[in-house]
């Protein structure tokens, strides 16, 4: 098999049709119809084999995590997702892979109404870099520059089980078996918060997807919106997993640095957390605060209303190990 029919059979044909889709794949650009009086939320996000997942990872769950980081991006703007370009290297050609691959990327695309308009194979080391684009209101989208002192600091669901399925893997820790599958999900399966991002755009001040770590992408809300924050410990929401596999400190330090979540980390104004609380109890998503902005520039953690010290550093590319 060859590159285009490769294309054309696991690519090309596709459930999901878009009325603004003026031109899809198969010539040398896409055509779209943006709607009048919306933005146009634009993101785009590479994967490589052995540093965004562990070599041995099914292809079905590459597809789906390649689609879901970038869907969170959008999510954190508050965007509702339409189109996606895809490109993808390959070592070589294996059917069997490519199909399990193209039915991770679809079975997102169809969820959130996402039409694949476009992209590149290549052969080479295996990487997958997605662009993803969305719409938001032309008055109303989310940033990481919005939040004030005395705004309020939410996370969704829980935090850490990913990076806690990749320490399993990796032999650091032993895991309860009743646990293993659920942490397994939660790192090959991720889930773009897009409906709590749309909603969040009439309330939340800040907003950013924790693919890096809480503590790092906070950072990123704190020096955009020029604060700090008091993060308060005993409120993180941490699974049974997580309670059960680590010391409560290391627990913590997990949460808080280990990355690769893609919850929502947002903020809300005093005036609007509880008409916030009340329209996300309809998306059945379950939200934590965690604590509190402040006019210090700096993160601070507490623990029983005492100040203690983590060491809070995120995933960044390219520093030294």
């Amino acid at each position: 098999m060859k590159e285009f029919e490769l294309i054309k059979r696991y690519f090309a044909e596709q459930s999901i049709t878009r009325k603004d889709v003026v031109l899809g794949i198969g010539d040398d650009c896409a055509l779209i119809q943006p709607t009048e009086r919306q933005h146009i939320a634009i993101t785009t996000d590479t994967l490589v084999a052995g540093v965004h997942f562990p070599l041995n990872t099914s292809a079905r769950s590459i597809g789906h995590k390649a689609v879901a980081v970038s869907l969170s991006d959008l999510a954190a703007m508050g965007a509702e997702p339409a189109w996606l370009s895809l490109a993808i290297t390959l070592p070589e050609i294996n059917e069997h892979w490519a199909a399990d691959f193209s039915a991770g990327v679809f079975e997102l695309c169809e969820f959130y109404n996402v039409q694949l308009i476009g992209g590149d194979t290549t052969q080479g080391p295996l990487s997958v870099t997605v662009t993803a684009q969305g719409y938001t209101p032309y008055d109303k989208y989310l940033t990481r520059a919005g939040a004030k002192a005395g705004d309020w600091l939410f996370v969704t669901d829980d935090i850490g089980d990913a990076a806690l399925a990749l320490l399993y893997i990796q032999g650091s820790v032993d895991i309860e078996e009743v646990h293993q599958a659920n942490i397994q999900t939660k790192l090959d399966f991720p889930k773009p918060r897009v409906l709590v991002g749309q909603v969040l755009r009439e309330y939340a001040s800040a907003a950013i997807d924790i693919s890096d770590g809480l503590a790092a992408d906070l950072g990123h809300i704190c020096s955009a919106s020029n604060v700090g924050a008091n993060l308060i410990l005993d409120n993180l929401p941490l699974s049974l997993a997580m309670q059960e596999s680590l010391p409560l400190m290391d627990a913590y330090k997990l949460a808080l640095t280990g990355g690769d979540d893609y919850e929502l980390l947002f903020t809300v104004a005093a005036d609007n957390k509880v008409a916030m609380e009340t329209a996300l109890a309809t998306t059945g998503v379950k939200i934590t605060c965690i604590g509190q902005l402040d006019s210090s520039h700096k993160i601070k953690t507490l623990l029983n209303g005492e100040s203690v010290f983590i060491d809070m550093q995120g995933f960044e590319h390219f520093t030294d190990k």
